[in-house]
Order: structure tokens, then C-alpha cells, then sequence
């Protein structure tokens, strides 16, 4: 699985809201400066979170974007399936997509490898990103 720059940078303005707390609405421009996110590309990736439900917009001079749910409710795997759709390559997995499905060998391992991704990247919230952060400026996690 490789993640392209729609997932990367969606996980980076996602962290970035999770670090600055539920009551600080953040400007495109501030989060797009901090996590070296072209502005525009930042502000389509926020509307389709937003429309996901995992953002939402504050209008106003002291405007921006604030996580929809404290980050604890918040996983990899809603941020990615939001921007990118499914997380490994399904068309083997969907029923009638080769005359081959049913007697491929590798139907099986395939079906593995996206439960598998699944559930890791579901089994991690911004909440433990936030706290692998700390535990990695502490010195206590290498990476």
C-alpha cells in the first residue's frame, strides 16, 4: 500500500487540529504553513473531511478548522478512507470482477492484506498519534 499526497497531507492537517486543541479554529493558511501543505490543495482536502464529518468550518475573522470529534475519536483509517476510498486494491475482492475470483490463489492473501491494513490503521487514533508524539520528543519512542 502506498499512500499518495491526498492521504500523507490529510493525516498532516488532521494531526496538525489535534494539536491545537478543540477551541482553536485554524486558518488554511496557518495549518498549510506549518505542515508544508500547498494552500489550495489543503483547502480541497478539508472540504471533502469536512464533508465526511471529521472537520468542520468556522466562519468569521477568527475562522478555520477544528476536528469535528475530540481525537480520540478520530482514526487513521476515517481520515484516509475519507480522501482516498478503499485502502488496498479491492477490485480482486469484489464479486465479479474476474471470471478468475473463485479459483484465484491469491484471492485469500489479498483479502488478508486489506483486513489486515484495516485494522491497523482503525486501531490508531490522532489521540495516539498525539501521544506517540510526546513519548518521541521525550526520548522514550525512536522512530
Amino acid at each position: 500500500m502506498k499512500l499518495s499526497a491526498k492521504g500523507r497531507y490529510g493525516i498532516y492537517a488532521m494531526f496538525d487540529l489535534a494539536q491545537q486543541g478543540p477551541d482553536a479554529p485554524q486558518p488554511i493558511k496557518a495549518i498549510a504553513d506549518r505542515q508544508g501543505i500547498p494552500e489550495a490543495y489543503l483547502e480541497q482536502l478539508m472540504a471533502v473531511l469536512r464533508r465526511a464529518g471529521l472537520a468542520q468550518g468556522v466562519r468569521g475573522a477568527q475562522g478555520g478548522y477544528l476536528l469535528s470529534r475530540p481525537p480520540a475519536e478520530i482514526t487513521v483509517g476515517d481520515v484516509l478512507r475519507a480522501l482516498e476510498g478503499g485502502l488496498v486494491q479491492e477490485e480482486c475482492l469484489t464479486d465479479g470482477a474476474c471470471d478468475r475470483a473463485y479459483k484465484c490463489p491469491t484471492r485469500l492473501m489479498w483479502r488478508k492484506v486489506h483486513e489486515g491494513v484495516n485494522d491497523i490503521v482503525d486501531g490508531i487514533t490522532l489521540k495516539d498519534m498525539l501521544d506517540d508524539r510526546q513519548r518521541m520528543l521525550k526520548g522514550e519512542l525512536a522512530t
